[in-house]
């Protein structure tokens, strides 16, 4: 692979009650684990950062397929919900929802869109074949 960006992080402490960083400065955050998970909820934790990650690219992967079409999709977005549980052998499993709003286009058309990008998006195509990801177009 020919490498255009790396990212780093780092984190310290007890990884999802610790801290993550980044040399940049960008990133300084005070991770906590969930209510749901029995931690305390006052910080982030991966999955947020997973979910913000891949809806920022997946956006982006969608506003390039729709660019190449010479579509315009200015008031679009996308939102990510990622949940995590039991795999059943002691580990642990992701699941993510993709939400794409179209505003403007046609039900089939928008979903030809969304279903093209996720075809493209490097965060979809880590994914693909490991965790279920469901991609759905919605009004609002």
């Amino acid at each position: 692979m020919e490498t255009l960006y790396t990212a780093e992080a780092l984190s310290t402490g007890a990884g999802r009650a610790g801290r993550v960083t980044t040399p940049d400065g960008h990133l300084d955050l005070t991770m906590a684990p969930p209510r749901e998970m029995g931690g305390s909820g006052d910080g982030a934790n991966p999955e947020l950062l997973f979910a913000a990650g891949y809806a920022a690219c997946f956006h982006s992967a969608l506003q390039g397929v729709a660019r190449s079409r010479k579509l315009a999709i200015s008031e679009s977005s996308v939102g990510s919900r990622v949940s995590i549980g039991p795999d059943g052998d002691g580990g642990y499993q992701l699941a993510v929802v993709l939400e794409v709003v179209l505003p403007g286009l046609p039900q089939d058309q928008a979903q030809e869109l969304a279903d093209a990008a996720h075809q493209v998006c490097p965060y979809s195509n880590a994914t693909r074949g490991n965790i279920e990801v469901t991609v759905q177009v919605s009004d609002d």
